[in-house]
């Protein structure tokens, strides 16, 4: 009765130990991109782009110059902070806050798809900072 009762609890707790281990894995990949712009490792950070951001951009130059114009605060960042992780409709984002080299912070949400190569990232937007009354 007993190894009945831990296989269920096994079955149980299993999902929650396979998204901890998706957002262990999705938080390194971004951590790894983020150091690897800093570093102006282009090459690093683009091996991190999902097939479908290659066929966009065309090469790791052309990426870099788009965060770098665009994310600045990717381009140069100093402190990252993950914050949540979603299924929203079935595709997993993560939400990241980002403080630039000026000390300004941003609110990324980072789209992830999972290949046989691991995580990659699909896409990533800005979302707007929260609004602050007096």
């Amino acid at each position: 009765m007993r190894v009945w009762k831990a296989g269920l609890l096994a079955l149980a707790l299993w999902p929650g130990v396979g998204a901890a281990q998706d957002a262990g894995a999705i938080e390194a990949v971004i951590d790894d991109q983020m150091a690897a712009f800093v570093a102006r490792d282009i090459d690093r950070a683009w091996s991190h782009a999902s097939p479908n951001i290659r066929g966009i951009f065309g090469s790791a130059a052309n990426f870099a110059g788009m965060v770098e114009q665009g994310y600045p605060m990717v381009w140069n960042n100093s402190d990252v902070r993950f914050l949540d992780l979603r299924d929203v409709g079935g595709a997993w984002w993560q939400k990241v806050m980002v403080r630039d080299a000026g000390g300004g912070l941003a609110i990324l949400d980072y789209q992830m798809v999972e290949t046989p190569d691991g995580w990659l990232i699909n896409a990533v937007q800005i979302l707007p900072g929260p609004d602050i009354g007096v």
